[in-house]
């Protein structure tokens, strides 16, 4: 039987319960609220330090405030302290609704940090997408541009007239700069409403609001009457020669009638700066909020947490005060899964590479985040806007999320990490899922009936087929040598190779596993395995959120590999890897853990193993678990490349499209849209290689029945880099 933990409420969260207690929370809120009261007055500040100098009288320069009443310019200082204290005001409310969520330490690795708030400020991961990142650059930079230029007027004005720096030389490549900058800041504009609405891609189609028209007008008019401010300004002081260095505006102002100039000015002037209030309060509660928050989320990503292992939680086999596991409440997401939702640019490319997605399935990535971000709006007190604008008839009646986000939608995550690693705002997507299965598994036992069987095999039988353990080591009776049992007295070897349940007793991986045992034998390397004392790592119990079973497990295996002393563990399973290395020293675990693929090639390149090339064109497919998570690409391509010819497909490396199984999906089966292995087995069949090559068990059973089901089996070969190698090594 699974087991099940009751839930209660006021539930401690997932961190909060791993820490002796909850380290204290900034009030980052009451921190914005002191900012917010210092800039309005800081701002009367500045109005009066400015009435103090008197304007400089230059040749080549400008008047500021030139043609404005001083009354509009003393109501202009007041409504910018206002609307700056009120922007600021409705930032530290959204924080507040951060602050709902649980603990969570994102301190440290600050040269990493800044690293990626650098990114952020650059564009340069929304760059990695060419056409929006142009456009967006357009727009950013544009704006940037205008409103360093605008500080830097600001400053000139406050100075002494012997200090004043914007004049003659200066102040033409000032003009000629800003006005550069106005046009490549209209011309993203354009091209943003020429996306939105002309070519309209689906991914931006699917979540266009009418916000985003004002939004794009509301810019636009900000840059328009920049310009006709800046006409009309020439036109008044009656268009000197210096001034052509601001030729957008130059140009413009020979068309207003010199009669009519000052009038003009002082209307542009003020439809300009009442733009720019607006812009203000927009700011905080639209999407156009993510200018301050995804710089900021990306330099809260970095974490010491490796990124294919999950949360940490803490030993269920001995806490006592354990009320809650997983997450289904804000108040059980953390703060930063939180401010995730208020930094999404709602891009949508989170979805475009979701093989769930692509394939039909309910799942949507950008949903979930947005789903999560309205509940947490909704529920705020007081209520604030959602991340992006919702129909009227969506509501909500607790801070439960389970009211939009449902069951449906997380169990059809294959946990690919291709969401999190195309989002530019450096969203944590994967995380909110495993979370919500972990409540979904633990706390109310609702998952598909498949992975019912699956935890009850590796409860009662250590392994997820449910096959008798004795009879975990059978495969070494097709070899003509010895291997080594750790365990056995006196016995001791260099290496463990960890086999897997796969490897162990799959029919098909069995062979993978007798190719990698021959090429260890091969290349001297000195090896051993655990038999039946080795047990399911537990990935498919915690990647569908049983973190009970997962546990159990781990424990059991971390104890036998202490025990034993092992160091160093080779593994042809990704998944097996991904746990052993990266989840296993959570609970005490530490050891040097290599996949087959990087010891392999190893051996190819010092001579151990030489591999003679047939001229086969062979596709290498990678593994979720051993590419995006764990950042192993080359490795395997090496071996591939000693024993044929390499061709790849064109969604490959961090780009790779999911063979289904991941997630623990292997071990329930797909009712919804095309099979995802059927849609990477037609991509890889496409390139027209003889030989489709995995490194993953689960990935060569997807693989092999896609070849089989689309009828490609007689042309084409799948097969494991171990049986790629061994085939061709003497």
């Amino acid at each position: 039987m699974t087991t099940t933990v009751q839930a209660t409420d006021d539930q401690p969260t997932d961190d909060q319960a791993a820490d002796s207690g909850t380290p204290p929370r900034l009030p980052i809120s009451r921190l914005l609220w002191v900012v917010a009261a210092l800039s309005f007055f800081g701002t009367l500040v500045l109005w009066w330090l400015g009435s103090l100098p008197e304007d400089g009288d230059f040749a080549v320069g400008r008047e500021v405030f030139g043609n404005v009443p001083e009354l509009v310019v003393a109501m202009f200082y007041v409504l910018v302290a206002s609307f700056v204290a009120l922007a600021i005001g409705l930032f530290a409310v959204r924080v507040k609704n951060w602050e709902r969520g649980s603990w969570e330490s994102r301190s440290g690795e600050w040269k990493r940090r800044s690293r990626r708030f650098l990114e952020g400020v650059s564009m340069r991961t929304v760059a990695e997408d060419p056409a929006s990142g142009v456009m967006h650059s357009l727009i950013y930079w544009g704006f940037v541009l205008l409103f360093l230029g605008t500080v830097t007027l600001e400053i000139d004005h406050l100075l002494p007239t012997s200090l004043k720096f914007l004049n003659g030389t200066i102040y033409e490549g000032y003009s000629l700069i800003l006005d550069i900058a106005g046009l490549a800041f209209l011309a993203g504009l354009a091209w943003a409403a020429l996306r939105r609405y002309v070519v309209k891609p689906w991914r931006i189609r699917s979540k266009s609001r009418p916000e985003d028209a004002w939004i794009l007008i509301l810019l636009a008019t900000i840059g328009i009457t920049g310009f006709l401010t800046e006409a009309s300004r020439i036109a008044v002081v009656g268009r000197p020669d210096f001034e052509q260095w601001a030729f957008v505006g130059y140009a413009v102002s020979a068309l207003i009638p010199s009669s009519d100039a000052a009038g003009i000015h002082q209307s542009m002037w003020v439809v300009h700066a009442l733009a720019f209030f607006a812009f203000l309060v927009v700011l905080p509660v639209t999407k156009l909020r993510h200018m301050f928050t995804t710089p900021v989320n990306l330099a809260l990503s970095p974490t010491t947490r490796p990124k294919g292992a999950m949360k940490e939680m803490p030993n269920l086999m001995e806490a006592t005060d354990i009320e809650s596991v997983g997450a289904a409440t804000i108040a059980e997401f953390t703060w930063k899964q939180l401010l995730d939702t208020d930094a999404c640019t709602i891009c949508g490319r989170c979805t475009s590479v979701c093989p769930a997605n692509t394939t039909g399935k309910p799942l949507d990535p950008r949903e979930i985040v947005l789903k999560l971000g309205t509940v947490a709006a909704m529920s705020a007190d007081p209520q604030i806007s959602p991340p992006v604008g919702v129909d009227g008839s969506i509501t909500v009646s607790s801070d439960n999320v389970f009211e939009l986000i449902t069951a449906e939608e997380i169990w059809a995550c294959t946990t690919c990490r291709a969401c999190d690693e195309a989002c530019p705002a450096g969203i944590e997507i994967v995380d909110k899922i495993l979370d919500m299965r972990r409540y979904k598994s633990l706390m109310e036992a609702e998952f598909p009936s498949d992975l019912g069987k699956a935890y009850v095999s590796m409860e009662n039988s250590s392994n997820v087929y449910g096959m008798d353990q004795s009879t975990r080591g059978d495969w070494t009776d097709a070899l003509d040598f010895e291997v080594k049992r750790l365990g056995e007295p006196g016995v001791t070897a260099e290496y463990l190779m960890w086999v897997g349940c796969a490897g162990s007793f799959d029919d098909r991986n069995r062979n993978v596993t007798i190719a990698t045992a021959r090429l260890l034998h091969k290349a001297g390397v000195d090896f051993g395995i655990l038999g039946a004392k080795e047990l399911c790592t537990g990935d498919p119990a915690r990647r569908t959120g049983n973190e009970y079973v997962f546990q159990g497990l781990a424990l059991q295996n971390i104890e036998t590999l202490n025990d034993l002393g092992v160091g160093t563990i080779v593994t042809q399973c990704p998944h097996c890897f991904n746990t052993l290395s990266n989840e296993y020293p959570q609970f005490g675990g530490e050891y040097t853990v290599m996949h087959h693929s990087e010891l392999l090639s190893e051996l190819v390149e010092d001579g151990r193993l030489v591999p003679e090339s047939t001229g086969e064109t062979i596709v290498f497919h990678d593994p979720c678990y051993l590419g995006r998570h764990n950042d192993t690409f080359l490795a395997p391509r090496t071996i591939v490349e000693a024993s044929g010819i390499r061709v790849e497909m064109k969604r490959n490396g961090t780009n790779s499209f999911c063979c289904g199984a991941g997630g623990g999906k292997f071990w329930f089966e797909e009712h919804t849209g095309k099979k995802v292995n059927i849609d990477r087995t037609e991509e890889a069949v496409g390139t027209g290689a003889d030989i489709v090559a995995t490194g993953c068990p689960f990935c060569y059973v997807m693989m092999d029945d896609g070849v089989r089901e689309i009828g490609a089996d007689e042309s084409v070969l799948v097969q494991d880099i171990s049986m790629l190698l061994d085939s061709r090594t003497r």
